[in-house]
């Protein structure tokens, strides 16, 4: 079984499904949660993982929100394809936008891991322009992940870098969710005080990515550039990131922070590993509740009824120059002790 059946992680059934075919016949799965006309939100999820992922905030925010999560390519429902690299993600997420919002409607879209990475290499995209109310990026870096991995516990240099990129980059398979998995998975990519619900719903998800998918996205994220892209995100965009995060360490998300034109906060989660969405579902889940609220409309018409306007942030919402993001530190409780 490829996620787990019940609790918080348990994929909710959507309203709808649909298969969106990007713009080199990539067949990707897209599930719709929530009533037809609310404000919209649209998930996109890292590499190795599917819209299971996403589980927790699907379940909260589609009582009042219409919510899109679809698989990246090869990932989940959406079958393999030949075709690895930036451009296919971000024609990709323009895919899916334009496949499930009416013309000129707003959302916010969420974006962890290599989700984030797809919206920086999107972020010039037309579809992204209109679309975007503003983002959320979790967990996520545009440049220079191998080098700054923390996976393998040495001093930083090339040793570790060339360890890393062996170990990220492996052909071996996962195999089954086994209790020493279960423990390498959490090293890895989550905080220590992981609770076992956690560790199994992202175990269950990672594994059952296939071997060749999760080597051939990571040689793309070894070879990532996308500073660019940071620079292009012109809508409000707030990153959170856990200070225990081995894969895309704290210094990314300052880095981003510090080059978006328009970031609105900066929250680092103490002790919290690479799964924010799972490890911190509710403050997640807040931020994308906050960020629909303060910069999309309000109106509920008929979708086809929606019009382009965008939506300025209403007086009293902090927004932040790129050098003065705040820096929020946000405790989080887990379950047990480190």
């Amino acid at each position: 079984m490829p996620h787990v059946a019940d609790g918080p992680y348990a994929p909710p059934v959507p309203a709808h499904e649909l298969t969106v075919t990007s713009a080199d016949g990539a067949r990707l799965h897209v599930e719709v949660h929530g009533p037809e006309n609310a404000p919209a939100v649209v998930l996109s999820h890292g590499w190795c993982c599917s819209t299971a992922f996403w589980a927790a905030q699907i379940r909260e925010l589609a009582a009042d929100h219409r919510v899109v999560a679809y698989d990246q390519r090869g990932h989940g429902r959406s079958p393999a394809n030949p075709a690895y690299g930036t451009e296919p993600l971000a024609d990709d997420l323009e895919a899916v936008l334009k496949a499930t919002l009416a013309p000129g409607e707003q959302a916010v879209i969420a974006g962890h891991s290599m989700g984030g990475m797809t919206l920086m290499a999107a972020a010039t995209r037309p579809a992204v322009r209109e679309h975007a109310a503003a983002v959320l990026l979790c967990s996520t870096g545009s440049a220079r992940l191998v080098p700054s991995a923390t996976v393998v516990p040495l001093r930083e240099g090339r040793v570790r870098t060339w360890l890393t990129r062996r170990i990220l980059g492996s052909r071996a398979p996962l195999g089954p969710v086994t209790p020493a998995a279960r423990r390498i998975l959490k090293y890895g990519t989550m905080g220590p005080g992981s609770a076992p619900d956690m560790v199994e719903a992202c175990a269950r998800i990672v594994h059952a990515c296939p071997r060749r998918v999760r080597y051939g996205w990571s040689h793309v994220l070894d070879l990532l550039d996308l500073d660019h892209g940071v620079r292009e995100l012109r809508m409000p965009v707030e990153v959170v990131v856990g200070t225990a995060d081995r894969l895309t360490p704290p210094v990314h998300a300052r880095e981003l922070a510090a080059a978006l034109p328009d970031c609105v906060g900066l929250t680092e989660l103490p002790g919290l590993g690479h799964m924010t969405p799972v490890e911190a579902p509710d403050l997640v889940t807040g931020k994308i509740r906050a960020l629909a609220a303060a910069h999309m409309s309000g109106a509920r018409d008929e979708r086809s009824a929606r019009t382009a306007a965008p939506t300025a942030a209403p007086t009293g919402v902090q927004t932040a120059a790129a050098q003065t993001a705040p820096v929020q530190t946000a405790a989080v409780q887990t379950e047990e002790s480190a």
